[in-house]
Parts: structure tokens; C-alpha cells; sequence
């Protein structure tokens, strides 16, 4: 966006006199001000789909949590016996936490991801290995059963949004050359002064920085704009009281 600038900078300097005259400028002004409309439409609604993507996910997250203390919960009401997959329901999630949010620079990939599911199948398994005295335990047993899957389920849904962008290329690529084009007219059209460049870097670094805000919110797991894992912290701070 700043070199479309310079170079309306540098080719004002060198365009004939009539180039630049008053219908000239009014006729740039009137395709630069649509340009500027639809820039401004798809800005606006790529910044509202990658903040929907991004609070979906954490609202996922959020879910998970909530399912994790909840089945612990139900877990030790049944008794000591189900201790083991207590046991394994704790370890699901550290090594969730881990994987998602690594130590390092390195971002979670699918592959770490898929990881914990065999935690959730061996929980699975213990749960239905049990033997319930009664009815309570039945009902209990059942309803652990119930919550499982429903943080399997939504567990699949995250790992479907890890490396996985929902914004389309081909939107950012015209973004880009909307805002190129009209800095680009800008230049063209603006005096040659320091006032005027000053402004316009800002101009440029803001535009810039929006089209970052998309792609940081469109990758929730990884960059400046990561999802905290403080739901899953505090559910593991909860789990085994």
C-alpha cells in the first residue's frame, strides 16, 4: 500500500498538465470513492466472519470445560471406582493443554491434536466396564456417558478449525489491491509534502494492521491472538476436589 503510494508520488511529478486537471481529478475521486465503498464492505465483513470464527471457538473451548468438570463431578458420585478413569479424564487434559498451547514458538498441529482422543476412548471404556449396585449409579453411569460424548463431539469441531483457515484467499488478495490502488490515488492526487507523506504511512500501517486483526482472529490457536486456555486450566485446577 505505501509503494502504491510512491508510486502515485513519483508519476504525479511526470504526468502531463491535463492529466491532473479539475475533470481529471473528479473523475478519480468518483472511481476512488467506490473502490473505497467496497473495500470498506468486505473489510468490514471479513473482520465480523473472522471475530465470529474466533469467539466460536473459544465458546467451544468454554463448553469443553465446563463438560470436563462436569463429568468429573459425576465421576467421583459413583465412588472410588472410578478412580482410574478420573485418572485418565485429567490426563486428557493436560496433554490438551500442552498440545494446543506449547512451551515453544511451534503451533499445535492437527496430528497433536488427534492425540488425547485415545484418553476419551479408554474413559469410555471404563465407564461401561461398570457394574451399577442401583438405580442412582445407573442413572449416574448413563448421564457420564452422555456428557463423554458430548466433549467428544465438540472436541471434533475444534480439531476440525486447527490449520484450517475460513477466510478465503482470493477476498484478501483484492482487499490488497483495493487498498493499493486507492493509496495509489492518493498519492496521485495529494501534494508532495512531509505532512502529507507522514499521514498517508499512517493511513497505510492502519489499513495494514486491520488486514493482520483478520488473519490473527482467523487463526485462533496460533500467532498474537491465541485463545486462552485458562477454561481448561481452571477445569484441571477443579478436577479431583
Amino acid at each position: 500500500m505505501f509503494g502504491g503510494m510512491l508510486l502515485g508520488v513519483f508519476l504525479r511529478t511526470r504526468l502531463p498538465t491535463h492529466h491532473l486537471s479539475d475533470e481529471s481529478r473528479d473523475a478519480v475521486k468518483m472511481g476512488t470513492a467506490m473502490i473505497a465503498t467496497l473495500t470498506a464492505l468486505v473489510l468490514g465483513l471479513l473482520i465480523a466472519s473472522a471475530k465470529g470464527n474466533y469467539d466460536t471457538l473459544n465458546n467451544e473451548l468454554g463448553h469443553i470445560s465446563a463438560k470436563v468438570m462436569q463429568l468429573d463431578n459425576i465421576m467421583a458420585e459413583y465412588g472410588p471406582v472410578t478412580g482410574e478413569a478420573r485418572d485418565l479424564l485429567r490426563s486428557a487434559v493436560v496433554s490438551t493443554i500442552r498440545q494446543l498451547w506449547p512451551e515453544g514458538t511451534k503451533a499445535p498441529s492437527l496430528e497433536m491434536a488427534r492425540l488425547p482422543s485415545g484418553n476419551l476412548r479408554a474413559i469410555r471404556s471404563r465407564l461401561l466396564s461398570l457394574s451399577p449396585c442401583d438405580q442412582s449409579q445407573r442413572w449416574l453411569q448413563n448421564h457420564a456417558l452422555q456428557v463423554l460424548a458430548d466433549i467428544a463431539d465438540t472436541r471434533f469441531l475444534v480439531v476440525q478449525q486447527i490449520g484450517r483457515r475460513s477466510l478465503p484467499a482470493l477476498a484478501l488478495l483484492l482487499l490488497v489491491f483495493w487498498l493499493t490502488f486507492l493509496f495509489f490515488s492518493f498519492g496521485l492526487l495529494s501534494p508532495r509534502n512531509t505532512m502529507v507523506i507522514i499521514v498517508l504511512v499512517i493511513c497505510a500501517l492502519s489499513a495494514a494492521g486491520s488486514l493482520l486483526l483478520i488473519l490473527e482472529l482467523d487463526q485462533p490457536y496460533q500467532g498474537l491472538l491465541m485463545v486462552s486456555s485458562e477454561p481448561l486450566r481452571t477445569a484441571l485446577t477443579h478436577m479431583g476436589q
